[in-house]
């Protein structure tokens, strides 16, 4: 009964460490997301070894005041402001680790017009967590995208 326990409990804990470590193809990231905000969506898509996001779906697609449809009005650049944000690229030339990363991208944020160096991971099956930082990872902040089955 001792042994039968013991092996239990060893099953238990190697099966409760190596559970958490889980490995993702590369391609694990392809398809639409959905922002946090629930504001946007964006869609994954790949390039040679190289992947990217573009806007594709905005909850509020016209300007208020124009109707016509919202612009990067926030880009520091003045030629760049009337880019329409549906078919932005936000996000821009990330690679896979082989594990569970994809870094050394960049994410734009059309609502101050900053790019922030960024990697990707998944927290779950269907849910990425995106981090954009200044210089150091440390430096930055987190924003949680969920798949979106409905595009």
């Amino acid at each position: 009964m001792k042994k039968s326990a013991t092996s239990l409990i060893f099953l238990f804990l190697f099966t409760a460490f190596t559970g958490t470590a889980q490995t993702h193809k590369a391609d694990d990231i392809l398809g639409v997301w959905l922002n946090q905000e629930a504001t946007g969506k964006i869609q994954i898509f790949k390039e040679g070894d190289r992947y990217f996001g573009k806007l594709i779906w905005l909850r509020t697609p016209l300007d208020s005041l124009t109707g016509k449809p919202r612009t990067d009005n926030e880009n520091p650049d003045p030629k760049l402001k009337a880019t329409p944000l549906i078919g932005l690229a936000n996000l821009k030339n990330f690679t896979f680790n082989g594990k569970d990363e994809w870094s050394g991208g960049t994410i734009y944020d059309p609502k101050n017009g900053k790019t922030y160096k960024c990697y990707i991971q998944f927290e779950s099956a269907n849910k990425l967590k995106i981090r954009g930082f200044i210089g150091v990872s440390l430096l930055g902040r987190n924003t949680f995208w969920t798949r979106s089955f409905h595009q």
